[in-house]
């Protein structure tokens, strides 16, 4: 068995299953959320309980200031999938705010723009 992630013990995989735990195995969030996205925690989620082994929580106090679905998947060390769900079940409760940073006419140039942005940011982390 030469792949790493089998001598391991299993490791490698345990780690992935962790995030889906936190989703219920749920892969698609409630509502489309690009990447790209930016994610503000509203003025109930500020106030909603704390708890620091709640991943829901973390993504409010992630996003006390804006971030984008990306950001917040890199931060928390999970797939993107998870926190699209994560962030989904949030605005569902109306304990995040999401803003989509371009319309449907946005242009070449400013898609690209955005996606080096996004990009930047992730490296900074």
């Amino acid at each position: 068995m030469t792949d790493g992630r089998r001598r391991e013990g299993g490791r490698h995989a345990a780690s992935l299953a962790r995030p889906y735990a936190w989703t219920a195995g749920r892969t698609r969030p409630r509502v489309e959320l690009a990447v790209e996205a930016l994610v503000e925690t509203t003025p109930e989620g500020r106030t909603a309980p704390y708890s620091p082994t709640d991943p829901l929580a973390a993504v409010t106090q992630l996003c006390l200031h804006q971030r984008s679905v990306a950001e917040v998947a890199a931060h928390l060390g999970v797939p993107l999938g998870v926190a699209r769900v994560l962030v989904g079940d949030l605005l569902a409760a109306g304990q995040v705010s999401v803003r989509d940073t371009l319309t449907a006419d946005a242009s070449f140039d400013e898609r690209n723009d955005l996606l080096e942005r996004v990009l930047s940011g992730l490296r900074a982390l």
